[in-house]
Order: C-alpha cells, then structure tokens, then sequence
C-alpha cells in the first residue's frame, strides 16, 4: 500500500525551519560522543586528524571563520564516514598582542590605560575578559555545525601548551638557536612592544625628501629628525666619485647642532645609483644602518625614545614628537645654509604597525632572537622530499620564498598577556639565561644581580608548536596514534605567522612535519568584493546569516565555487538560493516518503532497464565526487551533488516517477520506488559533510537505515 501525505512525519507537511532543528541536532551529536574517535563503532584502523585553527577569544567569529569551519567540518564529516579514526581538535588563542590591543580600547572608553594598572592586575582582568569571550565563542563554533571533539579542547594559557612552549625554550638554548642581543627591531611606540617583520605593513605615503649639505657631501633623507647621531658618512668602496676618500678617513663638518666630527665608511651598502651615492647612517633607527655599524664595529646612540619623541641629543627639540619636530629641524639647516634641496612628491612605503597603522619606528633593543636558518633548512627538505606537499603550487613557491630568505626571529613582546618568559637578566650585562626551574639567582657570565624578564613570548610562538600541544607531546597516546596530523586548512595571509613556523618547529621537535597537507583557503569578502573593515561597515557575522538563512545555507554559500586559496564574495543573496536549495531536499524527501512503500525498500528488485541505468547514474556521480573530496577539490564536489540533487533527482527522476508510481505495472513501481529511496539515502549521505544539519533532521525520520546518526553512517560505495 503506498503512504499517503498523512502517514509521513508531520514535520514535512511545512517548510524545513532550521532554527527548530539545529539546535538539537546538535546536541544529539555532541551527546553521541561520536566527536570523540575513541568512541565511533566499528573497526577504525587509520586515522584523520585536522587541528583547528584556535580562534582568538577576545570577541565573536568573524566571516573567515565561518569558512574556516565550513571546509573543516567538511573534511573531517567525510574522512568519518569513510570509515577512519575522525579526529578535529579544537581550540581557542589567548592571541596575546591581539587581545591586549583590544582590551586597551574598552579601557580607553573606561577613561583607563594599561600603564596606570600593575601587571597583575591588568592579566587578571584581560582572563576574565578572554574566558567570558571564549566560552561565548565556542557556543558560536557549535552553531556552525563544527564536529570538534570537545572532549580534547584546549586553550593556549594552559599549563599543557606552556610546559611544551617552555620545554621548547630551553632546548632552543641547548642547541644554540636561541640568543639575547642588542638588535633592531619593529618598535610600535603606541603599543609599547616589539613586532615581527610579519607584523608591519608597508604603507605607500607620499612624502617630502630633503637633501643637506654634509661637509663637501650632499646628503638625502626623508627622516631629518633622526639626523643628530650621524657621524658616518657611508659610500661604496668602488664608487670613483669619493676614490679621494679613504676609509676610516675624518672630516670636519658643521651640522645641526654644530661641529661635528664624520667618519669616512666604505661599504658595499652604499648604492652609487642612489642619490649622490652617499649616505650618512643613524644605525639605532635603521635595520641597514645597524648592519653597516656592526660590520665596522662603530658605535650609536638613540635619538627618539620609545614613545616616538626625541631625546636630549635634539637639544632645543628634545620632548617634540616627530610630527612637531621634523620641519624645525628642516629650518634649523636652512637657517645656517644647510638645506640644499627639497623634493615634494617622494613616494615610498613605510612601516606601520599593523593593529595601530601608526608608523613603526625602527629601535635598539635587547631581547629573545631564534637562529632561524637551521629549521629553515629542514622545513624545505621536508618539501623536497614531499613529507608535507601544498594543494596548491603557488602556496608551495609562496612558502619556499620566504623560508629562503629568512630572517631571525624576535620572539619576545613587552606585553602583559601572553606565556611569560622563563629566564632571568642580569642587570649589570645584560646577560640572559633561560631559568625554567626559577632558581637562578646571579648572573652566570659576571656574577651580576639579576632580574626576571619581563616580556611574553610573541603568540606565534607558543601557538606555532599548536600541534605538538594538542596531540599531547611527547608521551600521550594521542601524540603516538594522531601526529603527524593529516591536515592543515587555514588562511593563506597566515602561512609564514603560523604555517612555516608549525613546520619548522614540528620538525624540529619531532623530526617529523606536523602535517602531511596544507590546504590555504582566502579571504572572504563582502558582496561586493571589497575587504571587510569595522571602518567601512561592511563586516558581515556569520551567525547573522545563519540565523535568517540557516547554517546549511551558509555553508554551501562559502564552498560552492570556492577554489583552495581564491578569495569569496559573501553574498546574502547566493545565501538566500542554499536555502531555497535546502526546502528542495525537504521537499524531495516528502515526495519520496510520500509514494515509497516501505516494503518496497528493504531489500533490492530486479531493476528496469531505466531504472538500472539511473543507478549507473548515481554510481558515477558517487566516484565523481568521493574523488573530488579525496582530492580537496571540495568546491566541485559540492556544485556536483548541488546539480544532481535539484536538476537531475527533483527534476528529472522525479518528474518520470510519477507516471511510473501511479501506472498498472507493479513490478515497474517497485523498482521505481526501492530506486527513490536508494538515491535519497545516497544523497543525503553526499550532502552530509556539507549541509550536516538538514541531512540528519531528514535522516532521523526515514523509516529504513544502517545507522541511527547519519553522521557515522558509511560513505556511499556504488551499487550494482
């Protein structure tokens, strides 16, 4: 007997409402524990393990991470039902500079600052801030359908992920890749701290460039501010316009503040191209001055302090900021005859600090480097050798470039919130010594008085040994049966903030990658193509979306069509046609049950000839895309069973059935009708990884199936 409209579920007698169901689909997974790979049925032999990319918990997901849980959720839903040891380990980033930045601005609007608080006082507050942030976070990833195992969550403050920061600290010292020296680094005189190169950006400012007189030179520069210390006067050894100079050679000169006397330096750093082909060097504020003063053992001297205003040196100027100074200065040397030229349109990128974008200025300071060029080395060999291949080789080429021209690296901030820095400094030398154990109490080299240090490691430090931390290094029995993991899916503008450095510092803890594949997805932007900035008002939540459109429609928004690095426009409207596509499958399934006698499905008919070519069909379409996923080819993969779904099963198959349904020929009808079903349990099997919510409300209701959760049921193999 065939059932009728009434016999069906009520649930789809009206449109599919997500905001019903999401919630407690769910829950119903998560209350599974089939999240946890120790805990999915049947025989599991090889595991899967992606690490979450930890979000920072210091405010709501942003559009990027909507797509980050789309693709990984995808991944890890799919490797599930193929039948592996399904591993997602999820987190969350105390993102130390990030978060402070962002805890400044609400005690900005508090009439509060960060230097009026004891250090204490203000990681107390920024804790209970970040954890109130996090928790709030990690219900927002559970919206987005992520099937994490929350089981493992960790935060990296936890005393697993410092003991491994730590541990790899010391033996950085052990091996001498670790020093503390006097080097110039990327001083952000807003925030009071140190930056990596990664974290300036390169502004393109039209500015003005000024040319002095220098003694019998003539000097360019578009910093005169930082023009008092300059007593070297640098050109290259091979330029014939200055043979008559010798190096080493004195000249007496007037200058800003009266006579001085210049040191002739030959160097290779001198550009005859450039200018008049001589520069004067200031090596406090200049990487390139500093080089040049290192090589020649020449000494320097600070002329702006670390807030961005001059020092006594600047005699009648000390105290000025840079912007007040800079064209008195200019009058002073036209004044005394000085001021040879100006150039009103010069064009050049400056360093800005990338939260602030207030200019970097370039600053001496004593702190934590790595010697980077060893694990440089090894994290190519390992590419070489295709331990750890890219989806993409314009990632691989990116990736190669960088770890090829690799600088050392400042690992350490001038920051409250972050992992602090286990070792002391002796107050006479200067001295550093990794003190895990807290028990050194002089200084090792003078015997000096020593303090503890300060600073915090730089979060990418601590979070690029993220999957050593959450696979448990060295001893779990999650670091022996789930590292290396198999996956890295992140965003490409983070390959050398994190992804080289996870490479590096896996291998070099480990001697083994941390990941066999790196999958970079881009930038998601707004409708129109544009970047997403607060400033532009044109941030779109994902959860916003979700809430009106439903999660699954947001999902197949961001992969659909969304080629491994390519960036997105996150348009409402392509939103909008998922969930038109997701009342289809409602309604195909309502059809189905509808017109399927349930006697009819359990066990398999001899087919029609029709019928038995739309099996062929499906078959293809099933190796067609299980390839696709293989393959991370994710953005075919969910067009193709988008396609099958509404234009071949709804409006083709479909359409045919009905004539076939309610014809005389029985034996037809019941090949027709154990077929519907079959296609249906299949595609909601396909569409699972990518609409998870729809496909397991829709499969709690159907009559026959393998698995009580669609979420552990097998992957469609082909039916003959």
């Amino acid at each position: 007997m065939e059932r009728t409209e009434k016999e069906i579920p009520e649930k789809f007698l009206k449109p599919y409402n997500p905001k019903e169901s999401e919630g407690a689909i769910y829950k119903k997974w998560e209350d599974s524990g089939y999240f946890n790979p120790d805990n999915l049925p049947g025989e599991r032999n090889e595991a899967f393990t992606i690490v979450m990319p930890p979000p920072n918990a210091n405010g709501s997901l942003h559009a990027g991470h909507g797509l980050v849980f789309a693709i990984e959720d995808t991944m890890i839903r799919f490797e599930r039902m193929r039948g592996k040891k399904a591993l997602w380990l999820p987190g969350a980033d105390h993102a130390g500079f990030e978060t402070q930045v962002v805890y400044e601005k609400k005690l900005q609007k508090e009439g509060r600052s960060r230097f009026q608080m004891e250090p204490k006082e203000l990681y107390d507050e920024i804790m209970e801030f970040t954890l109130a942030n996090k928790s709030f976070m990690e219900n927002q990833i559970r919206e987005l359908g992520a099937s994490c195992d929350w089981s493992r969550a960790l935060f990296t403050l936890d005393e697993r992920v410092i003991n491994t920061v730590y541990d790899t600290f010391a033996q950085l010292e052990k091996d001498e890749l670790l020093y503390r020296g006097a080097r110039i680094v990327n001083w952000c005189p807003k925030h009071q701290t140190s930056l990596a190169n990664l974290e300036t950006n390169h502004v393109e400012r039209t500015d003005k460039f000024y040319y002095f007189q220098y003694g019998p030179f003539v000097i360019g520069t578009a910093r005169p501010e930082t023009k008092f210390g300059d007593k070297y006067v640098v050109m290259h050894p091979d330029d014939e316009r200055y043979k008559e100079y010798a190096h080493g050679q004195n000249i007496e000169l007037e200058w800003i503040n009266g006579p001085i006397t210049a040191t002739v330096i030959k160097d290779e750093a001198g550009d005859p191209e450039m200018g008049t082909g001589v520069m004067t060097i200031t090596p406090w504020h200049s990487a390139v001055d500093f080089e040049i003063a290192k090589r020649h053992n020449l000494d320097y001297e600070q002329i702006i302090d670390w807030r961005g205003k001059l020092l006594p040196i600047a005699q009648e100027f000390e105290g000025m900021s840079i912007a007040d100074a800079r064209e008195k200065i200019v009058q002073k040397l036209d004044e005394k005859g000085l001021l040879v030229k100006i150039d009103e349109k010069y064009e050049h990128a400056v360093p800005c600090c990338y939260k602030c974008e207030k200019e970097i200025e370039p600053q001496i300071r004593q702190q934590w480097f790595i010697t980077m060029k060893p694990l440089a080395e090894k994290a190519l060999k390992a590419v070489d050798k295709k331990e750890v291949s890219f989806v993409t080789e314009r990632d691989e080429r990116v990736f190669r470039h960088w770890l090829e021209n690799i600088e050392d690296w400042p690992i350490a901030r001038q920051i409250v919130w972050g992992i602090p820095i286990p070792a002391k400094i002796c107050t006479e030398c200067m001295h550093g010594m990794v003190d895990i154990e807290n028990t050194i109490t002089s200084c090792a080299k003078c015997g000096g008085k020593v303090e503890q240090d300060p600073d915090t490691f730089d979060t990418w430090f601590s979070s690029g040994q993220w999957p050593l931390c959450t696979t448990g290094f060295p001893d779990s029995n999650d670091f022996k049966n789930y590292y290396p993991t198999s996956v890295m899916e992140t965003g490409k503008d983070i390959i050398f903030f994190w992804v080289a450095r996870m490479i590096m510092l896996g291998i070099y803890r480990t001697g083994k990658v941390p990941f066999r594949q790196v999958y970079l997805h881009g930038m998601v932007r707004d409708s129109k193509g544009q970047k997403m900035s607060k400033s532009k008002g044109n941030v779109v939540s994902p959860l916003e979306i979700s809430d009106q459109y439903g999660t699954d429609a947001l999902r197949m928004s961001l992969i659909v069509g969304n080629a491994p690095g390519a960036d997105i426009n996150l348009d409402v409207q392509k939103v909008n046609a998922y969930k038109k596509f997701a009342n289809k499958i409602w309604n195909i399934t309502r059809f189905i049950l509808t017109e399927v006698d349930e006697k009819n499905i359990s066990a398999k008919p001899h087919l029609t000839e029709a019928d038995s070519l739309l099996l062929n069909e499906l078959n293809e379409t099933i190796a067609d895309i299980t390839a696709d996923l293989s393959n991370f080819r994710y953005h075919l993969a969910s067009e193709k069973i988008y396609h099958y779904a509404w234009h071949q099963l709804a409006d083709v198959i479909l359409e045919s059935s009905k004539e076939i349904l309610q014809g005389d020929d029985t034996l037809a009808a019941a090949s027709r009708q154990w077929l519907l079903y079959h296609i249906l349990t299949t595609s909601l099997k396909m569409l699972h990884p990518f609409m998870p919510f729809i496909t397991e409300e829709i499969w709690q209701s159907l009559p026959e199936k393998e698995t009580q959760l669609l979420m552990v049921a097998p992957w469609p193999a082909t039916e003959k």
